[in-house]
């Protein structure tokens, strides 16, 4: 008799796990049939791709700790949700939040060169941090490490990772002065200038230069601060003999003809 209790029990356990595995089969079948349109006629075809990035965008969380830029980059916020795919702590661990191929909500308006759609065009990376310290020696090596691993897999051009500041320069001023940008161009990542500078030639527009960057033509003055804080750490409004041999410089990379 209590060998066949056994049986019997064993017999239901046996069907659990199945009923469970087909569960778990049905709703991974689900998640991979891709969502279409009622009103036309599926035909498939082959020739399609995942949407991938062209920019990342480097933040800081303004922010005392990792638990309260966690919840900030996961809950309903005052000014609406947002998010980021990843957030980088203090000790350098390294958490993703959004999918790679989906969009997070870390831009808000602002364009860099022809992109209007920042949040549709790349990935974002939080650095926890208050803006007002320096950035961790561990927080910049685990973020080297994660863009090697970006640029790699997803093939964005390692010339294209800015700061919010510089793509939205009249609401927003992170990473800030304090980041390491020349840390980063030392790694291979970024644009910067290369070789010795020289000052530009008559003529030389360094409003035009600033466009061909991809900077928005709008607020020459928050242009200016954003790029100082890029290129040169500090802060400022206008322009001096430094920052247009550093401009020319960069042009010049970007339009190799032009030499």
């Amino acid at each position: 008799m209590g060998s066949a209790k056994r049986d019997k029990a064993k017999v239901r356990v046996l069907l659990r796990q199945t009923m469970l595995l087909a569960f778990i089969a049905l709703l991974a079948a689900c998640a991979a049939t891709p969502v279409r349109n009622p009103l036309a006629t599926w035909v498939p075809s082959p020739n399609y791709g995942e949407r991938r990035p062209q920019l990342i965008v480097l933040h800081f969380t303004d922010e005392t700790s990792v638990q309260n830029s966690l919840k900030t980059l996961r809950t309903g916020n005052s000014e609406g949700p947002v998010s980021a795919h990843y957030l980088i702590g203090g000790d350098g661990h390294i958490y993703q939040l959004v999918p790679d191929s989906l969009r997070a909500w870390h831009a808000g308006q602002g364009r860099w060169g022809s992109i209007t759609d920042v949040n549709s065009a790349s990935i974002g990376i939080e650095l926890d941090n208050d803006g007002q310290s320096p950035f961790a020696s561990a927080q910049i090596t685990s973020l080297l490490h994660l863009l090697t691993d970006l640029t790699d897999r997803l093939r964005i051009p390692r010339t294209q990772i800015i700061g919010h500041e510089d793509f939205a320069p009249t609401r927003k001023n992170d990473p800030g002065p304090l980041f390491p940008w020349k840390q980063l161009a030392d790694a291979g990542f970024g644009l910067w200038p290369q070789g010795v500078l020289v000052d530009p030639p008559t003529g030389f527009d360094p409003w035009i230069a600033l466009g061909v960057i991809g900077y928005p033509p709008d607020d020459h003055a928050a242009v200016v601060r954003a790029f100082h804080h890029h290129y040169r750490g500090m802060d400022g409004d206008t322009l001096d003999a430094e920052d247009l041999r550093i401009l020319y410089a960069l042009t010049r990379q970007l339009l190799p003809l032009d030499r």
